[in-house]
């Protein structure tokens, strides 16, 4: 078999950032829902973790193409 395997496991480690950002929009969605005077300290929240989860994806893509040029 030829090919990158590494690329293949990029796609496949993408599904963790992306289910984390969906979740943190979720909890984000639910916590105004139940208190709208909340809204500015749970917004920062949820962008500094959508923040760090999208770095996580990032970072992978980063090491996919460090490990396909091999």
């Amino acid at each position: 078999m030829t090919g990158d395997l590494a690329i293949v496991g990029y796609g496949l480690s993408a599904i963790g950032p992306g289910v984390g950002i969906g979740l943190i929009f979720a909890a984000y969605i639910n916590g105004v829902a139940r208190q709208p005077e909340a809204r500015g300290m749970l917004q920062s929240i949820a962008i500094l973790g959508f923040a760090l989860a999208e770095a996580l994806a990032i970072f992978g893509i980063a090491l996919a193409f460090v490990f396909a040029g091999n």
